[in-house]
């Protein structure tokens, strides 16, 4: 989470999962530009994938981009639907708004808008479950970087966090049953302190720094929320990470097993903001293993 560069270093391990996923795909359902509901002034959307057969219901799966929360779309998660849609998964690729700056140097979308976009995606899914032959009870989410961060909210922050937004299908849950963080941050006011290249974009997400804005760094941040109700869920992190520290993953570990919770800790060594080669290999076999357990083992868990 620092600017340009380290955007695109964050985006290794994401864009090179989605690149892997186009060949020999068997057929599957597409669409694309689905719009899913309203964030303000923006209409939110989605792309789906599904197995084209007629059974069902399948689990379903959210993938969130990384970017800082300032950057990065949908789209590099789009070949990678059509792999879940190849192993039994409707999945979605979603956008949600991102802190980009307005002239006065402020950000148009600040935070929760990122989160409430998120949730109303997962709120659109099972008010969809039937058409896409969605089972509403098995819905699992994965994410990088800021997307991790955000896939680790909606996991853990029940509707009473505030987080929900107006964005459409208010009746409908946002939780979900099982989460895969990629070196997603996990508690924004310690990543701020050892983190002097996310710190500008935590800023810029939160509109200051923890010592103006504490209820902010607290209310974003997904430990903030850990308790015996959470979905069981798997962080994979690298141990030379500069840009989210794997102190984070550390500090979510420890939370989620004192509160009880199923916490799966892959450590990467020697790996950074992302990685490539066998250890992405590993960290995709990782996630699909989860999922498989968790979501076609039966019914997830979860508020």
């Amino acid at each position: 989470m620092r600017g340009k560069a380290a955007t695109s270093i964050a985006f290794v391990v994401l864009a090179t999962l989605a690149a892997r996923a186009l060949a020999q795909a068997p057929a599957v359902v597409v669409q694309r530009g689905i719009v899913y509901g309203k964030g303000g002034d923006v209409e939110l959307a989605l792309d789906l994938a599904g197995p084209a057969d007629e059974k069902g219901p399948f689990p379903a799966l959210v993938f969130v981009h990384g970017g800082g929360w300032r950057a990065g779309d949908r789209s590099m998660f789009f070949p990678e639907i059509l792999r879940a849609a190849e192993r039994g998964y409707v999945a979605a690729t979603v956008s949600y708004r991102l802190t980009s700056v307005e002239d006065a140097g402020k950000p148009r979308y600040p935070w929760p808008a990122q989160i409430e976009d998120v949730k109303c995606a997962v709120r659109w899914l099972r008010a969809n479950a039937s058409l896409w032959r969605i089972d509403p009870e098995r819905i699992g989410a994965m994410g990088g970087s800021a997307g991790g961060h955000l896939v680790l909210l909606l996991g853990m922050a029940d509707s009473s966090a505030g987080l929900e937004g107006s964005g459409g299908n208010a009746g409908e849950s946002s939780r979900v049953q099982a989460v895969v963080n990629f070196f997603g941050p996990t508690e924004l006011v310690r990543c701020h302190e050892t983190s002097p290249g996310g710190a500008p974009l935590a800023e810029k997400l939160l509109g200051g720094t923890p010592r103006e804005v504490p209820g902010s760094y607290r209310d974003a941040s997904p430990v903030t929320y850990a308790s015996a109700d959470d979905p069981p869920a798997l962080t994979m992190h690298g141990d030379r990470d500069a840009i989210v520290p794997i102190e984070q993953a550390k500090i979510l570990d420890e939370r989620l097993k004192a509160a009880g919770v199923r916490h799966d800790l892959a450590v990467f060594a020697g790996e950074g903001h992302g990685w490539q080669g066998a250890e992405l290999e590993r960290s995709v076999a990782l996630m699909y293993d989860f999922f498989d357990r968790h979501l076609k083992g039966g019914a997830g868990s979860g508020k």
